[in-house]
């Protein structure tokens, strides 16, 4: 008896990895020979919403901009911890013997949020209406 060798279990992922980049190269592939190439000023022409483009793209944004975004992010992220827990918290005396455990632990945990939410309101951070120097 010949056991099947190791990489060959890895063959139908490679063969789905192949199956993708070759539609993927295909559909491009094909929507370049299909499609009309007429390259005209209006159709080059920058759009959106209907509204001419006034102005340089490259403008500059607050810094307060991308903290908020971070913020968010790091906030949101706090789902991923709490979900599992609220899934399995009738479980919890079952996995670690009291119910109140994980309650405190979770407490623990939100506490932890909780400073750092008061420290961003401190530092104003969310507070928008002030001026930008004071960051």
């Amino acid at each position: 008896m010949n056991p099947t060798p190791y990489l060959w279990q890895y063959l139908p992922l490679l063969m789905q990895v192949l199956a993708a980049i070759l539609l993927g190269v295909g559909m491009v592939a094909a929507s370049w020979f299909v499609g009309r190439h007429r390259n005209t000023r209006v159709k080059l022409d920058a759009y959106e919403c209907g509204i001419q483009a006034i102005g340089d793209a490259r403008g500059r944004f607050s810094v307060r901009f991308y903290l908020v975004a971070v913020l968010f992010i790091l906030f949101d992220v706090e789902m991923v911890f709490m979900m599992p827990w609220a899934i399995i918290y009738r479980q919890l005396p079952h996995i670690t013997g009291s119910r109140l455990f994980g309650f405190w632990e979770m407490l623990v945990y939100l506490g932890f949020v909780a400073v750092g939410l008061y420290y961003i309101a401190r530092k104003g951070i969310l507070d928008w209406s002030r001026d930008k120097a004071d960051l």
